[in-house]
């Protein structure tokens, strides 16, 4: 049997303490964020916001879960130019879908297939209202969600240029259980957001 010396055990007893009180803070951090809004919340909420945000973001909270009721799907579409200066506008290509078909039967999806998308529109959301700015990140909302939505339709053809992009929102009611007698619209209403011209620095570093 293997004796440890006196140092050697102290080592591994502070080890393993400050193994166990870091856990045990990780986890009343994560406790207190998705609590309900309390003074413990409240005063310490730049540190908890650190030590949640980005890896371990939740989108739930404790005790009042609010599930979305709304399946939302973003669709974009690009305009090219070519070296004649003739305009050609392309299909509406669907981003949601397309992360929604990486993320089907992936055991282990990317969390950029998952969010991404759907955090760059609560983010131009939040800062525009009905097209109108509301906040002083408005353009850089909108420059975050043009760049995703570049970034996953691709290049243009060779001998075209983008010149403008567009995308539209569309929103559906989940529809009901079949026991329930609620009646719900369950057709998607779409919402179009301007035409943006696309620069060079939007298209800097996306492929």
């Amino acid at each position: 049997m293997r004796t440890w010396s006196t140092p050697a055990l102290l080592v591994l007893c502070t080890a393993g303490a400050v193994l166990l009180g870091g856990t045990a803070l990780f986890l009343a951090a994560l406790f207190l964020h998705s609590a309900p809004s309390n003074a413990l919340s409240k005063q310490y909420r730049a540190e908890l916001d650190a030590v949640v945000y980005p890896e371990f973001e939740q989108n739930w909270r404790l005790f009042a879960p609010n599930p979305l009721q709304q399946n939302v799907t973003v669709d974009a579409r690009v305009q090219t130019i070519a070296a004649d200066g003739t305009v050609s506008t392309r299909e509406w290509a669907g981003l949601t879908a397309g992360d929604i078909a990486a993320v089907r039967h992936n055991p282990a999806p990317s969390h950029v297939d998952q969010n991404l998308l759907r955090r760059a529109l609560d983010f131009y959301d939040s800062t525009h209202a009905e097209q109108q700015v509301i906040g002083p990140r408005a353009g850089l909302a909108e420059q975050y969600l043009k760049r995703v939505a570049l970034q996953r339709l691709g290049p243009a053809d060779r001998g075209l240029r983008l010149f403008q992009v567009q995308l539209r929102v569309g929103t559906a009611e989940l529809a009901p259980p079949e026991w329930s007698r609620e009646q719900v619209d369950t057709e998607p209403k779409y919402r179009e957001l301007p035409w943006w011209p696309v620069g060079e620095n939007d298209l800097r570093g996306l492929w």
